[in-house]
Parts: C-alpha cells; structure tokens; sequence
C-alpha cells in the first residue's frame, strides 16, 4: 500500500498489525509524518513495507530543495524522536546531505535532494505490483 501526503490532506489512518498489540509503529509514523510536514518536506511518501521486508513497517520518502533543507529536514526529525521518546534513530549520508537515510528501526525514512531522488526512483521499486504464484495482483 502506498500512500501520498499532501499539504492541507488530512493524515492516513494505518491498521494495526495483530502480531505487534499496540502499534508502536503507526504511533512513530504519526510522529514521523508531522515533523517532515514541519520542516516543509516535499513529495512525502509513504510506503506501507510489513510483511514484505524485514527491514521495518514503514518506508517514507521525501525530498529537500537543497543540501542544507535536507540536513536540517533530517535534524528536526531526529530531534522529534527523541522528544517523544522514540530514542536516537541511525542516521547515514547527512554529512553529505543528498541522500540521508533515517533508520527509527520501525521505520525507514529517505530524505533526497530531487536529483538524486528522481535517479533513484526507489519508491517505484517498493511499490511495484506483489507476485504471487507467478501472476501480478
């Protein structure tokens, strides 16, 4: 399932996974969703990944209009987080500040400079139609 934030759209209510009891994760991704609006991210998109990887429940990406909006996108979310009590997420790539990528454990989140999320394009690889049994859904 993805799911495209817009500015002034109401935020998307996600379904609770019964293995997890009260969902940490949606809690985060709440989180997570307000503070990339704070800071003005652009294109937010989020990629509904249970089930599908290990590597969390939720992938958001989203982009900065340059180097410094980017860092400072990602400060204000890593600020947030521990704010809440969420704790110290993995950061990678924010020296740089093209391509950070936020690891809160539940959630991953990718935060582009536009060229460089347009040549990587990995929301399209996430959300690409699911085989099953050799036929698409």
């Amino acid at each position: 399932m993805t799911t495209v934030h817009a500015k002034g759209k109401a935020p998307v209510v996600f379904s609770t996974s019964p293995e997890r009891g009260v969902d940490a994760a949606a809690r985060a991704l709440e989180l997570v969703l307000a503070s990339l609006e704070d800071s003005k991210a652009e294109d937010i998109v989020t990629i509904n990944i249970a089930g599908k990887s290990a590597l969390g429940d939720y992938m958001v990406v989203v982009s900065g209009r340059s180097n410094r909006h980017v860092a400072a996108i990602c400060d204000h979310l890593v600020t947030d987080l521990k704010d809440e009590g969420f704790g110290g997420p993995r950061v990678e790539g924010l020296e740089a500040g093209d391509w950070v990528l936020i690891d809160t454990g539940d959630i991953i989140v990718h935060v582009f400079r536009p060229e460089i999320r347009e040549f990587y394009n990995i929301e399209k690889m996430w959300s690409a139609p699911e085989m099953e049994d050799g036929t698409l859904h």
